[in-house]
């Protein structure tokens, strides 16, 4: 498992927002603004953590879910 937080979010200003506070606490943070951009990353780097968005272009969130928990 990877040490890092995934956020999956389409709006970029949420993303900045809890990627400043969480790496003000140490964390290391990726992100992805699509949903099949943060679907791959989950699947290759497997993050410690996802924040995942439900409204995402390309896969939503709900979808991104069900394949994780599925593996």
């Amino acid at each position: 498992m990877s040490d890092f937080i995934l956020i999956i979010d389409d709006e970029q200003r949420i993303i900045d927002l809890a990627k400043l506070y969480l790496e003000k606490e140490g964390f290391a943070v990726r992100s992805a603004t699509d949903g099949l951009v943060g679907y791959r990353q989950i699947i290759e780097h497997t993050p410690a953590l996802v924040i995942l968005d439900l409204m995402l272009p390309g896969m939503d969130g709900l979808e991104i879910c069900r394949k994780v928990r599925a593996t």
